[in-house]
Formats: structure tokens, sequence, C-alpha cells
């Protein structure tokens, strides 16, 4: 589930109150737009930002394979929360931004965080040409169907550079777009490129290998994403061998709500009910205090499968301000392929 509001959330809020962050995110959200079904996305107009809506996110993960024959993840990410319905201009811009970046292989997971506030330039979103931007962090792509794209990141650590190629057409998650979070309405609209491939330059501790693989495009926005009993989730993106895409996702809460999408090989998508998919933690990580469930058997049974997922590190803790894992993974089982997992609440 791309629900990444909670994050950007977390690091506008005091220190003793990013506990009660999903609280937050649970409660209403007046004078907000809420999505509805049936609401057509629009290209290149919902590339850009949505100022009617309190959250949205641009986000992307990449499965790598280095010249060095090892495996790496990147991952760029960018929020935008509003503080308020609408926008002013300069400095009474009522928009604050969160970026988060970070690199992992099977060795060492390294991340960065920024921030910034909207109106002056530090970080924003164009639709057309797509440029989105915090400080000298960017993506950005020349035509509206992303047929090429780019995204860089720098950080102490860690850097990359990276070209991306998609001749596929956009993937509206949910129903065209509408993407269910509970049983109570709660929604986001959600749509993704999930076929880009990649190429280009990843630099860790200061060693740089060329690198080539696959990447994975989320862009979601709501208002009021969760439900009042949630308290976290567990999303995946899967790429399978065969060319199909899988993405998943489990809201915890007192009830599990569970949804996802099969995207064949051409791009048509089949929506996935709950009674169709299974996600079953198999092996915890100790991570701190925390214990998390980092190794899961998938089971999606109308399309026969039955899988078991490999982190490539298993401590691909983001220690930003809302912790979080989210880090790339392998699997086996019914089909062989990859992806990433990322998880919430823990």
């Amino acid at each position: 589930m791309k629900g990444r509001t909670v994050l950007l959330l977390a690091a506008l809020l005091p220190l003793p109150a990013q506990a009660q962050v999903f609280d937050g995110l649970r409660s209403g959200a007046p004078g907000f737009e809420l999505p509805h079904p049936g609401t057509a996305l629009l290209f290149p107009k919902d590339h850009g930002a949505h100022p009617r809506f309190r959250n949205e996110w641009w986000y992307l993960t990449a499965n790598l394979k280095g010249d060095d024959g090892a495996s790496y993840g990147v991952q760029w990410t960018l929020f935008r929360h509003a503080l308020e319905p609408g926008s002013g201009d300069g400095w009474d811009d009522r928009n604050i931004w969160m970026a988060h970046a970070a690199a992992t292989s099977a060795e060492e997971h390294v991340f960065a965080q920024k921030f910034a506030r909207g109106g002056v330039g530090q970080a924003e979103v164009i639709a057309a040409p797509f440029h989105a931007h915090i400080d000298d962090w960017s993506f950005e792509a020349p035509d509206e169907a992303f047929t090429r794209a780019r995204v860089l990141a720098r950080a102490p650590q860690f850097s990359y550079d990276l070209e991306l190629k998609s001749d596929a057409p956009f993937v509206l998650q949910g129903e065209g777009g509408y993407s269910r979070k509970s049983e109570s309405g709660q929604a986001s609209y959600y749509y993704s490129q999930p076929f880009f491939t990649v190429g280009g330059t990843l630099s860790l501790r200061g060693r740089a290998v060329k690198v080539t693989g696959r990447a994975w495009m989320d862009r979601e926005w709501s208002s009021q994403p969760l439900a009042s009993d949630q308290k976290g989730w567990d999303w995946l993106s899967l790429h399978l061998a065969g060319g199909e895409k899988l993405m998943l996702y489990r809201m915890r809460g007192a009830r599990l709500f569970l949804l996802g999408n099969w995207i064949a090989a051409d791009g048509e998508t089949h929506l996935l009910a709950a009674n169709d998919i299974s996600l079953e933690p198999l092996a915890q990580t100790a991570i701190g205090e925390r214990s998390v469930p980092t190794r899961w058997r998938v089971k999606v049974k109308s399309r026969g499968l039955d899988i078991a997922t490999t982190p490539l590190n298993a401590l691909s803790w983001m220690g930003t301000n809302f912790p979080y894992w989210e880090g790339p993974i392998s699997f086996s089982g019914s089909q062989n392929g990859e992806g990433y997992l990322e998880m919430t609440g823990y």
C-alpha cells in the first residue's frame, strides 16, 4: 500500500507527538477534497501537485545489478503535505515537503532525509514537462508518458544518477485509479509505472558501480487514507520472471484489509480480492527493540502463485523521523523474481 502520507505527517509533528501520527491520519480532513470512485485520472495534469488534497507522494524503487555482479536497491520519494486547503503564493504557500532517498546492498543500507517549505523554489513539482525536486534531488521526464526519465539523489554516504525508459502505459491501481484502503471507505487516487528499465551509476561510500535493472514508480494522493482502527501496513511490488507485475498490500487493524493488482506483461490489470490473497510472515528480524517480519509467504490463489520472499538486506530500516522498513527483495517458488517490500507500524 502506498499510504506513505504518514511519513510526512510525522516529520511535521513535535517529537513527543510523533507516536500519535496514525491518529492524525485517522482523523477527518475538513476543507480538503476526498477521492471519489469513477473519477478519471488525467495526464499530464495528475503528474503534478493537488493542493486541494492534504497529502501526496511521488515514489520510485529500483532493483539493480552492478557491473561488479552484486545486487542493489535504491529508493527516491518526495512527499507533499498541505497545512490547509488550497495554496498561497511565495511565503504564503501552505505546503510542507519531505523527501527520502536510500541505497541498499547485501552488506549495508544507507538513507537520507530532506525537508523544505513550499513557495520559495526549494521544492516543487511541475506537471508538464514533469519535474519534481527538493534541493538537488530530482525526478524528471520530458514527455507526459514518461517514456524517458531521470532520477538523481546525493547524500554523504551514497548517490545515484539513473536513466529510466518505458514504452508501457501507466497502470491505474484499484478501480480505475480509485484505490480502497478500508471497508469504511478510506481511499486514494493511485497509479503506477512498473515497467521501467534502468541504467546508470550508483555510488556507495565513494565506490561507484554501473548498474542496470528494473524500477517501479508509484503516484498517489489523498486526504484521509486510514480508518480509525488501522495501525500500519505491509506492501509489496513484484517483478515476476514471466513479465507480469504484482502489487499487494495488507492494512493491519481490528480486521485485515487486503487488496492487490495482477498486472499482465502487456499492462492489462486484474483487481485481486482479499479472499484471493494470502500474506504470511515466515521470519522476523530484530531491529533495536522491534521485531519486523522480513520474510513472507505470498499466495494468489487465482493465479497459482505461491512464493517465499527474501530480503537483500534484512536491516533495511529507514531511521527517519517516522521509522519504517523498506528494501529490495527476491522471491522463489511457483515463480521467481524481485521487487520491493515496505512495512510500517512495527
